[in-house]
Formats: C-alpha cells, structure tokens, sequence
C-alpha cells in the first residue's frame, strides 16, 4: 500500500464488487433536508426600444440563446408590444451573463439611428 504524505489528504477509496448493489460513489449519500438548498432563479428580460428591428431582435435571440427563429419572432412581438419580453429564467451566474451578452451585442446595422445595444435587466423570477 502507497504512504500518503500527511499534507496530502487521504483519497476516499471504494470497494468495488460483482454486485452492482455494494457499489458506492465518492460524494453520493443521504443528506439531511435541511442540507438542500434551491437556488432562487432569476428573469433576464429584454426591453423595448425604438433603436432596433424586429430582424436585430430576433437575430440577437437565436445567436445568444440559441432560440428557434419562430420563438424569438413572439419574444420581438412582446417585447414591442408590451415594452419588456423575459427572454430566460435561470440562476444568477446564468441570467447576468445573459444580460451582458445583450448588452454586448451591438448596434443595429440596420437602423441609423441605433447607436448600441438593446438594455436588458435581470430581476428575480415571479415579480412582475
């Protein structure tokens, strides 16, 4: 059997066997419910302008979050109709780089007068 160097931890071995039943996995196991935890989820919606096309939105959409071209249509529809579209409900990490990647998007080529990006914000998920 190797030495394990005491700054080394020791490795956590497991008994293998014939019986699929005796096999256990490192960091597998019954915790307590209290342990769990949820992660709160968070909306990145997108916000109306008068800066960008229906073409841009829908284009942004797809490429960012890789949305089929009918869904990000009804996200363009929303968001131009209501001012606001929630584009995505997902963890924080998640929906803030989302939303910088809206925010790093860009003009749109089409427009003259569209000098960046569309905004975009990140609120927690069931607020209205």
């Amino acid at each position: 059997m190797p030495r394990v160097n005491s700054a080394t931890p020791a490795m956590p071995t497991t008994k293998l066997s014939t019986d699929a039943s005796t096999v256990a996995s490192p960091g597998t196991g019954n915790r307590p419910a209290s342990e769990d935890q949820i992660s709160p989820l968070f909306n990145v919606v997108l916000l109306d302008d008068d800066e960008h096309t229906y073409d841009y939105v829908i284009e942004m959409l797809s490429k960012i979050f890789c949305l089929p071209v009918d869904t990000a249509y009804r996200h363009a529809v929303e968001v131009d109709a209501t001012g606001r579209t929630v584009v995505i409900t997902c963890e924080l990490p998640q929906a803030e780089f989302g939303r910088d990647q809206i925010h790093a998007y860009g003009a749109d080529p089409r427009m003259v007068i569209s000098k960046g990006s569309m905004r975009a914000v990140v609120e927690p998920a069931g607020t209205a």
